[in-house]
């Protein structure tokens, strides 16, 4: 392509990208095709020779657009945010010109350098101590791989780097009941094996009991085995807990266990010092990582891990081979040992982007709003009575189940989830909205996550008076 034909199809794209951004709300949230058929319109083989721009971007608009799902889009309540921002989207446009590969110092010091400077803004925007350093990651999985990775290193003398997990030593690793299942995930890649994983059972707020972690840790302790690292989370996919991080952090001290905080998606709240209470304790741990690409305006991937001590990170993953030596030696930072990735993107740019955009104060603003409009919804389900709010929100993740007036004829839990399972199907495939599911004390729940930056009142509005019909209207069908 040359460079004229390259400027006329990018201002064709990126004219095509704001319109996008202002209407998207014209594409059903979540996408309609059925399994196989985008891949029914590809060719089974790569093209022998090359195509017209002209052609690829009109197959695009055909083919791969109709198999998206919007997650921009201002009815997008599912999972948790992976919100943007278009200060964002214009970073990942001149990172992607750059094309840099910043794994090191030298090989981009600008990327080094707002990289550690971001981290530092975020570090101060969300209330974490001094004494934090941070890198960026590509998600929360990975940076809590990372602590798990340094805390298996820094539990046997980082001999396990050298030869292995042998068969004497039994390693062992905690969380909640509640944690997201990339920790598990984790537990296998590290090696230390599902089984060693300590499940710790939740109180009525679905928070890790600390007494029980005690507990567990002790047992483990008196049988011989090594406990590695508990992970805390702020915040659970499900419903939204707040592991105590206190006395969890008061329980790992006494036993010398690696305490890491996943915050993946509340950690964003704390820019308001008002909820900053869930971090209380925080001081207790050995990392944190929180992301900024689920709440914080900033295109995925970009998640933000800290450490309090560098140097065991740097110890776990670094590796110095002849070609990856530079002049500048440890006289400064390179990113490339503080996680598993050696080659890295130049992620740092959109935070510097987005930060400088709409400031600390911006960003209380929307998060606050999204906050209100997740209690005014839960008030309105309150006010509802064959609708059960089974988790009242704490930030902007509130769960509920459609459950019919008795005067309906009464239904058993195993119905209730059945109806409210096809309850869901339905309003996803309306196009009008896109929700998850999670199970709260054994009950099948809807959950309803606020957070995309568009969205407002109206819609969250819109979306409940479209559950209410639909619900209403599946019973009525039913009936008649």
């Amino acid at each position: 392509m040359e460079s004229n034909d390259f400027r006329r199809h990018a201002h064709e794209m990126v004219d095509w990208m704001a319109d996008y951004l202002d209407g998207v709300e014209r594409f059903p949230v979540k996408s309609r095709v059925e399994p196989g058929q985008i891949a029914a319109q590809l060719p089974a083989g790569p093209p022998l020779e090359g195509e017209p721009m002209d052609r690829i971007w009109a197959d695009f608009q055909a083919i791969a657009l109709p198999g998206m799902t919007h997650w921009q889009h201002p009815s997008f309540f599912a999972y948790f945010p992976a919100n943007s921002s278009r200060p964002s989207v214009l970073a990942e446009m001149l990172t992607a010109t750059m094309a840099a590969q910043c794994m090191s110092w030298e090989t981009s010091p600008a990327a080094t350098e707002i990289e550690g400077r971001m981290l530092e803004w975020l570090r101060q925007l969300i209330g974490l101590p001094e004494g934090f350093v941070g890198s960026i990651q590509d998600t929360a999985s990975t940076a809590t791989l990372c602590a798990i990775l340094a805390a298996r290193e820094r539990a046997t003398d980082f001999s396990v780097n050298e030869s292995g997990i042998g068969d004497g030593e039994t390693l062992t690793a905690y969380c909640s009941a509640e944690a997201h299942s990339s920790v598990e995930k984790n537990i296998k890649i590290a090696g230390i094996g599902r089984s060693r994983l300590r499940k710790i059972s939740v109180d009525a707020d679905y928070a890790m009991i600390p007494e029980h972690l005690d507990h567990a840790i002790r047992d483990d302790v008196a049988a011989g085995n090594k406990p590695v690292c508990t992970v805390a989370t702020i915040g659970t996919t499900g419903a939204s807990g707040i592991d105590p991080l206190r006395r969890i952090g008061e329980v790992c001290r006494s036993y010398g266990v690696w305490l890491h905080v996943d915050a993946a998606w509340a950690g964003s709240a704390m820019v308001l010092p008002d909820l900053r209470w869930m971090i209380d304790g925080v001081e207790l741990a050995d990392s944190f990582v929180f992301n900024p690409h689920k709440w914080l305006l900033t295109n995925f991937d970009c998640s933000a891990f800290y450490v309090r001590n560098a140097g065991d990170l740097v110890r776990t993953f670094e590796i110095l081979p002849e070609y990856l030596k530079t002049k500048q030696g440890s006289s400064v930072t390179n990113y490339r040992d503080w996680g598993i990735q050696l080659g890295r993107r130049f992620r740092a740019l959109k935070l510097w982007f987005v930060l400088r955009s709409f400031g600390v104060n911006g960003l209380r603003r929307m998060i606050q709003s999204h906050i209100d409009m997740a209690a005014a919804l839960a008030r309105k389900i309150d006010d509802c009575e064959d609708f059960d709010l089974l988790r009242r929100p704490i930030l902007s993740l509130l769960c509920f189940r459609y459950h019919p007036h008795p005067s309906h004829g009464g239904l058993d839990d195993e119905a209730l989830d059945g109806l409210n399972e096809r309850l869901l199907y339905a309003l996803n495939d309306s196009g009008a909205l896109y929700l998850t599911q999670t199970r709260l004390g054994g009950k099948y729940a809807i959950r309803f996550v606020v957070g995309q930056p568009q969205t407002t009142q109206e819609h969250v509005d819109q979306a409940w008076d479209t559950i209410v019909s639909t619900a209403r209207g599946m019973e009525e069908g039913k009936r008649g």
